[in-house]
């Protein structure tokens, strides 16, 4: 048995190492040039790819129907990089799902995107999906505000060329003027409000983390229906801010809340 459960983790290592490799340029390997990768039978390696989907390690194109690596794998390189970060992160954001009765999330700026990697939700919530592990457009999203907070017009052109604001929610920016105007409105109180810019009936507020240089490493955010914390945004961004400002001593910033260029 023990060799068996062996044989099945060298499978799946092996597949996720495929993975990295070939299918990165080739946007998603087949079950069959796995399989030929591998020298392994193709039921095989069908069996252990469920098994990796199963956990977020590999997700399947439903275009070109090849696999390639998953969120969880980005989400735990992207945590083992800033162990300490999401450490410290962890009692603040249960904190501020306890004082505010919503959820709280700690996120990381990939390109263009928001990238979630940890969440703490409140016991009496409805999940329809785990929010750690998935991208977000940055450019509608409170989190991302909060990470863009020192782009100047300039860089956020550079950081989104090619990038189309296509705005779920009513309320999204439609170019990357538009957000920079809304970046610098919310620098004047260091911190992000969304009403309706992700998506129809939600609200969220988020705040930057800095790092010892005093550099925005990352953004700590709550969102929430419109109906419920709508009228406490304000309230709310101020509680974010402080969690984050909080974040930003702990990880020995030496301008907590001040500003530098990223």
């Amino acid at each position: 048995m023990v060799a068996e459960t062996a044989t099945s983790l060298r499978r799946g290592l092996s597949i996720l190492f495929a993975l990295e490799g070939e299918a990165s340029a080739n946007g998603g390997l087949g079950v069959t040039r796995i399989a030929e990768l591998l020298g392994r039978e193709k039921s095989q390696i069908s069996r252990s790819l469920k098994i990796l989907a199963q956990y977020g390690l590999v997700e399947r194109d439903l275009d070109t129907r090849g696999y390639r690596l998953g969120p969880r794998v980005f989400t735990m390189a992207a945590r083992s990089g800033h162990a300490s970060l999401v450490a410290a992160c962890g009692p603040l954001l249960e904190q501020l799902v306890r004082d505010l009765g919503e959820t709280a999330h700690l996120s990381l700026l990939q390109g263009a995107e928001v990238m979630t990697v940890l969440s703490e939700t409140p016991n009496h919530a409805v999940q329809a999906a785990g929010w750690v592990g998935r991208s977000v457009p940055a450019y509608c999203t409170s989190s991302g505000r909060a990470l863009l907070l020192d782009y100047e017009l300039d860089r956020l052109e550079a950081l989104f060329a090619g990038v189309a604001f296509d705005c779920r929610g009513p309320n999204g920016p439609r170019d990357v003027a538009e957000l920079h105007r809304r970046i610098r409105a919310a620098r004047d109180r260091d911190f992000a409000i969304v009403d309706e810019e992700f998506e129809p009936g939600l609200v969220a507020v988020a705040a930057p983390v800095r790092d010892y240089r005093g550099r925005i490493a990352a953004a700590i955010n709550v969102s929430a229906p419109k109906f419920r914390l709508g009228k406490h945004l304000e309230a709310a961004g101020a509680a974010v801010k402080a969690a984050a400002e909080t974040l930003s001593r702990r990880l020995g910033t030496a301008a907590a809340g001040g500003g530098g260029t990223p």
